[in-house]
């Protein structure tokens, strides 16, 4: 959460010239619903066994830019889907990074607690070795832009030769 999928999702799409899709936001559009709805009528439980049968169409999509929830990679079958359907890419952020992007934003579920700062590091330090165990690339993205990101991730497919 906060680390910049969608924003540098789209960068990434526009400068090689693929589709881009936001698995939350196509989410929301087939449902008709915000996530955070979701969460309240269904729970976290209800909303991980939709994300997941989105991305289950999704990832049959080819030549696309796909950007994931933070917490897709908490199922094994999702990890799975990720790594036989293309390219992973893991935008890392500290968790103190994570704080400064998302310490106002109201439309993040998890984040709704008293202490946001201990919730991220929670949620780092859970989702982190799953995000290393299906990553192809890896790339920080603390005090980066969105372009600079998308570049680093284009540089680093051509050295190492992947398709994006």
């Amino acid at each position: 959460m906060g680390v910049g999928k969608t924003t540098v999702g789209r960068t990434l799409a526009r400068q090689l010239r693929m589709p881009f899709i936001d698995a939350d936001a196509e989410l929301e559009k087939r449902l008709g619903v915000k996530i955070s709805w979701i969460f309240d009528i269904e729970g976290e439980e209800g909303f991980r066994l939709r994300e997941k049968n989105i991305l289950r169409d999704l990832v049959k999509i080819p030549q696309i830019i796909l950007a994931t929830g933070g917490g897709v990679v908490l199922d094994s079958e999702n990890r799975s889907l990720l790594q036989g359907s293309g390219m992973v890419v893991y935008l890392k952020a500290s968790p103190d990074t994570l704080y400064r992007r998302t310490k106002y934003d109201k439309n993040r579920p998890l984040l709704q607690t008293s202490n946001r700062r201990k919730k991220l590091k929670q949620l780092f330090e859970q989702r982190d070795p799953l995000y290393m165990q299906v990553a192809d690339l890896v790339v920080r993205v603390d005090k980066k832009t969105a372009r600079q990101v998308a570049k680093d991730i284009v540089t680093e497919v051509n050295r190492v030769g992947k398709p994006a």
